[in-house]
């Protein structure tokens, strides 16, 4: 099991994660990533405009092991 990070950015503004949290499958990434996402865009109050905002995943080493864009419908709104 390893442990990694998730940050999420738009490029001027970050929500990042100094926990991490631990994953037994690489392929559950995508999965962890998107509901990040989804508890990032359900923390604010304010309407937001999302279409640029990402997840990016990283090991303990620093190192991106994932980029995966917020949610289409999050996008779209």
């Amino acid at each position: 099991m390893a442990r990694y990070r998730f940050h999420c950015t738009n490029g001027y503004e970050c929500v990042l994660d100094a926990k991490g949290a631990e994953i037994r499958a690489p392929g559950r990434l995508m999965d962890r990533a998107r509901r990040v996402a989804r508890e990032v865009m359900d923390s604010l109050d304010s309407p937001t405009d999302w279409s640029q905002w990402q997840v990016t995943v990283h090991d303990l080493k620093g190192r991106r092991v994932l980029l995966q864009p917020f949610p289409a419908e999050a996008r779209a709104a």
